[in-house]
């Protein structure tokens, strides 16, 4: 039975899905970073469309159309915090949206609609974060008659959405049964907790040092732990808080610890302090365009930096957020932090783990001993690995 729903098409979880925003390969990283700021979705595809005319025809040639990969707020914040960048932003932001695109390749990857989630499944263990798949267009039988655009979501004449790991996860989630027992099996059993590859940094350590880390997050899909002087984790800087700001975030970044950084990304708006603070460091560093670039950025209001919901779930399966206190959270709603990391044992079941992520919307679950001390992390590609294991032994 399991088999079989894994058959099934990927069109399938397609539906409801929204159309991809696009942007253009030849778009500025300006463009980039105006079209973040309005669109809902965090991240937005990069293509590279050949719309020639043939000589013989006045068609349009639209089979040359290619989602190159995908950009990000993250993106635009780590490329503003190169030094160079840092001295002349306005010069930065005129660069081809190109140099935001990881060197890593297989990020983004391409599938027909009628492809099973088995294949979808197998391209993530592969290294895929997002897979575009062609939805059914109106245009899609009508003469094309469009002037493609770069925030245009129509490509070789149709409309794309992406499956992102979450999406799958989310589905087999709704048929668990079917691969008992092993989504009650603890995740060391598994052995899914990643104990090597999790980024970690003290939070007394300049915040530009972990850039490398931040740049590696966004393609591992994790997040960065902040942890204090005995390894205990007191909270991250993820991908997810820092898409949630804006590009300003590069001057703190270049300039505060990365505990402070955690201060000035928090719940609502940075601290006055932090921002006068950052503002002297670049001002020591001359760096006076980057101060204007502080100032001329858009503030964000608290109303959409804070959220809040119920963690019922976290308390069922004796889960929880670990903030800088150290401690775990037990109330049954509460307001989180951003910058709150979302924690497991080695003894949670898997199940546990995949509702926790899920419920929080993050793709990743640090693992820690009762006390706080860090171990390792639990990722959605790994969760997806255990399941096709099972298939196999099923088959």
């Amino acid at each position: 039975m399991a088999v079989s729903l894994l058959a099934r098409e990927v069109s399938d979880l397609c539906l409801g899905k929204p159309a991809l925003r696009s942007l253009s390969i030849s778009a500025t990283v300006g463009d980039a970073l105006s079209a973040l700021k309005r669109s809902e979705d965090p991240y937005l595809s990069v293509w590279s469309c050949d719309h020639r005319r043939h000589a013989s025809r006045s068609k349009i040639d639209v089979n040359g159309c290619r989602c190159m990969g995908k950009v990000c707020m993250v993106d635009v914040i780590c490329f503003l915090c190169k030094e160079d960048n840092l001295k002349n932003p306005s010069s930065a932001l005129q660069e081809p949206v190109s140099v935001l695109l990881p060197k890593v390749p297989g990020l983004v990857r391409h599938l027909d609609p009628h492809a099973s989630l088995l294949e979808a499944i197998d391209l993530i263990l592969e290294g895929a974060q997002n897979i575009v798949i062609p939805v059914h267009s109106p245009y899609t039988r009508k003469k094309l008659t469009y002037k493609p655009s770069s925030n245009s979501t129509l490509h070789n004449n149709r409309e794309y959405c992406w499956l992102t790991q979450e999406d799958i996860v989310r589905y087999l989630l709704n048929c668990i049964g079917l691969f008992c027992p092993t989504p009650n099996h603890t995740i060391e059993f598994l052995k899914i907790i990643d104990t090597k590859s999790s980024s970690a940094i003290c939070y007394d350590e300049p915040a530009s040092s972990a850039l490398p880390l931040i740049s590696q997050s966004l393609v591992k899909q994790t997040s960065v732990a902040i942890v204090d002087i005995d390894g205990k984790l007191i909270g991250e800087i993820s991908p997810y808080t820092l898409n949630s700001c804006d590009e300003s975030v590069a001057a703190a970044v270049a300039t505060l610890s990365a505990g402070d950084l955690m201060a000035y990304v928090d719940c609502c708006s940075p601290p006055e302090d932090l921002v006068r603070l950052v503002k002297e460091r670049l001002e020591e560093m001359n760096l006076g365009a980057a101060v204007d670039l502080l100032e001329e950025a858009s503030v964000i209001s608290p109303s959409s930096s804070c959220s809040s919901y119920s963690s019922s779930s976290d308390e069922e399966f004796g889960l929880g957020q670990l903030g800088r206190s150290g401690r775990l959270g037990g109330h049954s709603t509460r307001v989180v932090r951003r910058t709150d990391a979302i924690v497991c044992f080695p003894w949670s079941s898997l199940v546990a783990v995949m509702i926790q992520a899920l419920s929080h919307r993050v793709s990743c679950a640090w693992v820690v001993e009762e006390d706080g001390t860090l171990v390792g992390v639990v990722t959605f590609a790994g969760m997806l690995n255990v399941f096709r294991e099972r298939l196999k032994s099923m088959m």
